[in-house]
Parts: structure tokens; sequence; C-alpha cells
């Protein structure tokens, strides 16, 4: 994912509750990653679970701090 495209997808998890609640309620990365795709936004698993090792609370701090206990 291009940092332009990891921003829009921020700043839309930021802003649209029903979208953040339709992908962090997806238990499944594989079907995560299908709605992120479907949504037009270009993210591997590798992304995500790069992004959730290297700073788990910054995942939750980008979306308001709730994760739907799910988490990445």
């Amino acid at each position: 994912m291009s940092v332009e495209q990891a921003k829009a997808f921020i700043e839309k998890m930021k802003t649209d509750e029903a979208f953040r609640e339709k992908i962090m309620t997806i238990k499944s990365l594989k079907d995560r990653l299908s709605a992120i795709h479907a949504a037009g936004y270009d993210c591997a698993a590798e992304e995500i679970n790069e992004s959730n090792a290297a700073n788990p609370s910054a995942v939750e701090s980008a979306v308001g701090g709730w994760t739907g206990g799910t988490g990445w």
C-alpha cells in the first residue's frame, strides 16, 4: 500500500463509522482483506501483520482507540 493510500485508508477508518465497523467486525484476515480491496484499497496481509507487530497500539489510535476487540 502506498503512503498516500495508507493515509486515505486511515482517514476513512477514522471518519466513516459504518466502514470502520464493517472492516473491524470481520474476523477472518482473508475476508477483511477482501473487504478492504473491494473498497478500493490495495493492502497485503503482510502489511497488516507488520503494522500490528511493529506497534499494535498505533492501529488502535489511528482508528480512535477502537479495534472492535479483534485487533489487526
